[in-house]
């Protein structure tokens, strides 16, 4: 897997899970792919911030609808949007990109964020090869 885009994309993996996981502990979630993070409510801002650091996008419920195709192909493959929700993204205008899905729960208490990495123009071996890399940084 050398190409440059998926290096980028491990690159800027390994440094966001160093970031969240002094906040964020990880589970794999095989429903969507990708990992899963809790963390109560009042720690919202600071998750946020390191969110906004590394993924230069945001997207909504209302915003998605004109988003880029790649953001929904995202809100599409984790079912949509809800009010509250938000998508963030690494780069919208690239194929490869993280992404991360921001759900508040219905309570209020605590937040719940699921992050991938995502490239529509993988072949299938490079595809599994990323996601098994995914899985290291994240240690899922």
């Amino acid at each position: 897997m050398a190409d440059e885009p998926i290096m980028t994309l491990e690159s800027k993996l390994s440094v966001l899970a160093e970031d969240l996981g002094k906040i964020v502990d990880w589970k794999w979630d095989g429903r969507f792919s990708t990992a899963v993070g809790e963390f109560a409510a009042t720690e919202k801002d600071r998750v946020l911030g390191v969110l906004e650091k590394h993924l230069v996008s945001t997207w909504d419920s209302l915003t998605v609808k004109d988003a880029p195709d790649v953001v929904q192909e995202i809100s599409k493959k984790l079912g949509g949007l809800m009010s509250g929700q938000l998508l963030l993204l690494s780069d919208s205008r690239q194929a490869a990109c993280i992404f991360c899905a921001w759900w508040p729960w219905g309570s209020g208490a605590k937040i719940s964020i699921r992050i991938a990495p995502f490239n529509t123009s993988l072949a299938d071996e490079d595809a599994t090869a990323l996601t098994a890399q995914f899985r290291e940084v994240f240690k899922i």
